[in-house]
């Protein structure tokens, strides 16, 4: 069972940055996707963005475009979210999730963290 952990969420005021970890227990899959997730109050959970193990392949929904990074540190197991100018409507639970083979779908992903809280002032 793949375990994952996300940590690095907190209350910033807008235009301020977040760096969000998900650091994950070992495992052997030779191609998979890690994702991170997020759903605010009120609404439904959606994809930010995904990394591809199989060739880094990075990919992010239209409201982060420009402004959230995803990276990969293989020999630490762990995905980062670089999040700047961030805006009130980046508040929500943020999840990290992993998937054998190459999908970034919600319902597709295999494995889920807890979830980190990040709030975002105006």
């Amino acid at each position: 069972e793949v375990q994952l952990v996300e940590s690095g969420g907190d209350l910033v005021q807008a235009g301020g940055s977040l760096r969000l970890s998900c650091a994950a227990s070992e495992f052997t899959f030779d191609d998979y996707t890690i994702g991170w997730f997020r759903q605010a109050p009120g609404k439904e959970r959606e994809g930010v963005a995904c990394i591809s193990s199989s060739d880094g392949s990075t990919l992010y929904s239209d409201p982060v475009k420009g402004r959230f990074t995803i990276s990969s540190d293989n020999a630490k197991n762990t995905v980062y979210l670089q999040m700047n100018s961030l805006k009130p409507e980046d508040t929500a639970v943020y999840w990290c999730a992993l998937a054998v083979g190459n999908t970034c779908l919600d319902y597709a992903m295999d494995y889920w963290g807890t979830g980190t809280l990040v709030g975002v002032s105006s």
